[in-house]
């Protein structure tokens, strides 16, 4: 068990949900260029915010895994339209009988909490800069060796503590969040063909591995 202090929503955030909903954190994904070879020491710079995805809570849910996603800017901080995942939590073999659990969702395609029809798209995350500084250096400092990481963050209500970092996730995904593909995918690229030339030169020294 961790007991701790109760973290509520900020201002910014309780205005874009509806009552008793619970607190809704942001997801950012960030990279580690530091990842390529763990031998050279990582700088703050190798480390990239690539995207960002506000969990607006939905109405009586104990968690923001029930949510709408909000995708967000992460130069600007201006949130797009919003969409779901729902259907990835739907279990049993009943769920792939015709009518029962879609395929997909919709593509980004909501604009307001469902839960009061409160406006959400077109609004501008306040410390978009300061969140995404956050995990940027927090990734750099704690981790800079894994190549991704998903970063729960939280415009608290405490005016001590404003930008809090609540959970890192070593085995993330985007949640539907837009990025930079390019960037991405490059730095795939990069990680593939560093892990071939690690392989063959394990090979080459007859090295096993369990």
């Amino acid at each position: 068990w961790i007991i701790q202090e109760r973290i509520l929503n900020g201002d910014w955030v309780t205005q874009h949900l509806p009552q008793n909903a619970p607190l809704s954190t942001f997801r950012v994904i960030t990279q580690s260029r530091g990842a390529l070879d763990v031998s050279k020491k990582c700088a703050v710079e190798d480390v990239t915010a690539l995207s960002c995805v506000f969990r607006a809570g939905r109405m009586g849910a104990l968690t923001d895994h029930d949510s709408i996603l909000f995708d967000v800017d992460v130069k600007t901080g201006k949130v797009l339209g919003g969409t779901t995942n729902a259907h990835w939590y739907r279990l049993g073999l009943h769920e792939v009988l015709p009518g029962r659990c879609p395929w997909r969702s919709s593509d980004h395609d909501i604009t307001h909490h469902p839960d009061g029809d409160i406006p959400v798209s077109g609004s501008v995350v306040p410390n978009i800069r300061e969140m995404l500084h956050l995990v940027e250096t927090s990734h750099w400092k704690l981790c800079p060796d894994v190549p991704l990481v998903g970063w729960d963050v939280v415009l608290s209500a405490d005016e001590k503590l404003p930008v809090c970092l609540l959970e890192v996730n070593l085995s993330c995904n985007f949640f539907r969040g837009s990025f930079d593909r390019k960037v991405y995918l490059d730095f795939l690229e990069d990680m593939v063909g560093r892990l071939q030339e690690m392989r063959l030169m394990a090979d080459r020294d007859g090295k096993k591995f369990k």
